[in-house]
C-alpha cells in the first residue's frame, strides 16, 4: 500500500521562501510521479508542479514558472518544492500526490492514485 507524507509548510511574509517535502512510500517500480497540487477554500485543486522521478521531465503550471522548483530527493521516492517569491495568491492547502509511470499529460486529480493529507502555506501581503 502506497503511503504519501508532505511536510514543510508554514506562514510567511510576501516576497519570502518554504520548501516543501513529500515521501512516498510502497512503490516497487523506481519511476513514479510524483506531483504537487494546491487548493484554496472555495477553489477547485490545482496541480503546480510535476516531476517524472528517475527520468527528468519537470512541469509547471503558468503561475509558478520562475519561482517554484521540483526536485528529486536522494532517497526513493521523495521530491521537494522549493518556493520563491512567494504571493499572497499562493496561499493554500499543498497536497502530494503520485501514480506509478509518467506523469499524465494534464494536471488532473483524477489521474493520481494516492495523496497525502496536505500541508498549509499562508502568505502575508
Amino acid at each position: 500500500q502506497v503511503q504519501v507524507v508532505e511536510s514543510g509548510g508554514g506562514s510567511v511574509q510576501a516576497g519570502g521562501s518554504l520548501r516543501l517535502s513529500c515521501a512516498a512510500s510502497g512503490y516497487r517500480g523506481d519511476h513514479v510521479c510524483m506531483s504537487w497540487f494546491r487548493q484554496a477554500p472555495g477553489k477547485e485543486r490545482q496541480g503546480v508542479a510535476a516531476i517524472w522521478i528517475g527520468m527528468g521531465p519537470r512541469y509547471y503550471v503558468d503561475s509558478v514558472k520562475g519561482r517554484f522548483t521540483i526536485s528529486q530527493g536522494s532517497a526513493k521516492n521523495t521530491v521537494y518544492l522549493q518556493m520563491n517569491s512567494l504571493k499572497p495568491d499562493d496561499s493554500a492547502m499543498y497536497y502530494c500526490a503520485t501514480v506509478g509511470g509518467p506523469c499524465p499529460t494534464r494536471f488532473d486529480p483524477l489521474e493520481y492514485r494516492s495523496w497525502g493529507q496536505g500541508t498549509q502555506v499562508t502568505v502575508a501581503s
